[in-house]
């Protein structure tokens, strides 16, 4: 795995145990806005570990297409990509009127905390060789 790619898992990873804390402590906005980031960092850091072109996004959609059409698995189900696309901007910015109603509840969270560590589970593989050449 590059530098860069490194780089972007730490980076993963420091937001994954930073959503893990916050859910255990009830902040549940700020869990949801880390496990975002930490499964969008994890995922940038395939992208880059296979030196594919990345584009500044924070569409959870977006990266999974683009790993999907390299052939590369992202562990984000469809379902789990609808629920981190719909609840990336409420969970950053105060309600207004371009938002929906938005009130975050601990199973939410859990699950976006969960889909952020499957997602960091497999951007850890990317620096191993894949099982036919071991």
């Amino acid at each position: 795995m590059s530098d860069e790619a490194r780089i972007w898992l730490h980076y993963a990873e420091e937001n994954l145990r930073s959503a893990q804390l916050l859910l255990a402590h009830g902040l549940l906005n700020p869990c949801l806005q880390n496990a975002q980031q930490a499964m969008e960092k994890s995922l940038q850091a395939v992208l880059i570990a296979r030196a594919i072109p990345v584009r500044r996004t924070h569409s959870i959609q977006e990266i999974t297409n683009l790993l999907a059409a390299n052939g590369l698995p992202s562990g984000v189900t469809a379902e789990a990509c609808n629920l981190l696309e719909a609840i990336y901007l409420p969970s950053k910015y105060p309600l207004g009127s371009a938002l929906p109603d938005f009130a975050p509840d601990e199973e939410v969270c859990r699950q976006c905390v969960q889909v952020a560590e499957r997602v960091a589970a497999l951007a850890r593989q990317t620096d191993r060789p894949p099982e036919s050449t071991r």
